[in-house]
């Protein structure tokens, strides 16, 4: 993609325009953003989606100041009628069942794919919604069916409403407003109170979120995944208390004891290859409930795509698929990296690759974490 040629998607401006303009500073509305968008799923299927195991799924329910959250699955019957007011269906992750959920999200590839997060569709019936609240991300509202008045403020105080089951802001006072139809999209920065409520019915909104990892959860993650991936070196040097450690106070941590383990620390966290390497693995790791269907070799002449479910990712050194890594150089990184980029890789490129990558390729097709091109969806 070229990210300094004007786009629809974003009201003419360039992917680069929208990053240095809006992005994490100021909404922005695009009327039209996608012209003809219509729901990843008709809204029988999308209703049965909630009943899947696989997928996460919520239903709220309004009654005047009265809210109720009820998590799926969710059968058919425990959804109220369509004709009652005030009731949303929330689907997480729909990208990784359905292929048009996973399309609408490669529109959002101008950002990098280790910070988008996934699709979220809602259902709502007259008056539904989830409340004024914020999120701590960035995320891309699209009309897909139905009208939504959504407000917005910059919101200061983040108090809540005591005592409810989802997270409603207690002091939230508009001071934007618009009502989406079909195809249009609202950008919104982290931090900005949004409340989006139904007008008449049968609307669908589909949410592209955004990966924002706190600094101490991506610590805990990347040290875990590297403490995990090493293993204890022959020879590896063992505590020795000084001459004369005798004590009197058996309680007390030896001092030295301390030092050693802060010196442990400090080298462990002083290498940056090994934490490079445990990010990429972290940032690569499949959703939760994702499970790939076992496939096979085949020819693979024709090239071959990512699984809609697989996550992709590479650096200077290393290529990472579903929470693995993997040494490239050369042809084969080139090659790797082009496959990251595009989600698949054509068969002229296939044909560059050393005997160990494609074997290696060949693992990944029987994996379910790729597909020859002329596989079906």
């Amino acid at each position: 993609m070229d990210t300094n040629e004007p786009i629809a998607l974003l009201g003419g401006l360039s992917p680069a325009q929208f990053m240095r303009r809006h992005w994490q500073k100021k909404p922005l509305l695009v009327r039209q953003a996608i012209p003809g968008l219509a729901p990843p799923l008709p809204r029988a299927a999308l209703l049965a989606l909630a009943e899947d195991d696989d997928v996460e799924s919520r239903l709220l329910v309004r009654d005047g100041e009265r809210w109720t959250l009820r998590q799926g699955p969710l059968p058919r019957r425990a959804l109220p009628p369509l004709t009652r007011p005030g009731w949303t269906l929330l689907l997480q992750g729909v990208d990784l069942h359905v292929e048009a959920a996973r399309g609408l999200l490669d529109r959002f590839r101008f950002i990098p794919d280790a910070r988008l997060d996934d699709l979220m569709v809602s259902y709502a019936s007259d008056g539904g919604g989830v409340g004024p609240h914020l999120d701590s991300y960035d995320v891309f509202l699209l009309q897909a069916s139905g009208r939504r008045r959504w407000r917005v403020a910059r919101q200061r105080d983040r108090s809540l409403v005591p005592g409810l089951p989802l997270k409603i802001l207690r002091h939230f006072e508009a001071e934007q407003e618009w009502v989406l139809e079909p195809g249009d999209m609202l950008y919104l920065p982290p931090g900005w109170g949004h409340d989006g409520v139904a007008l008449g019915g049968d609307c669908v909104n589909c949410s592209v979120g955004l990966r924002a990892p706190g600094r101490d959860e991506l610590a805990r993650s990347v040290l875990q995944r590297a403490l995990d991936e090493t293993e204890a070196p022959e020879g590896d040097r063992l505590y020795r208390d000084p001459p004369r450690s005798s004590t009197e106070r058996p309680g007390r941590i030896p001092g030295a004891l301390l030092t050693f383990a802060a010196e442990a620390v400090a080298r462990f966290a002083g290498d940056a290859q090994s934490l490079a390497c445990a990010l990429g693995e972290v940032l690569s790791e499949p959703k939760p409930r994702v499970v790939f269907d076992e496939g096979t070799g085949g020819s693979l002449a024709g090239g071959v795509r990512l699984d809609r479910r697989s996550r992709m990712l590479y650096d200077d050194e290393r290529v990472y698929l579903n929470g693995e890594s993997y040494v490239a150089s050369g042809r084969d990184a080139v090659a790797m990296r082009r496959l990251a980029d595009d989600r698949r890789l054509e068969a002229a490129a296939m044909s560059s690759l050393s005997p160990q990558a494609r074997e290696l390729i060949g693992e990944w097709v029987r994996a379910g974490w790729l597909h020859d091109v002329a596989a079906p969806d």
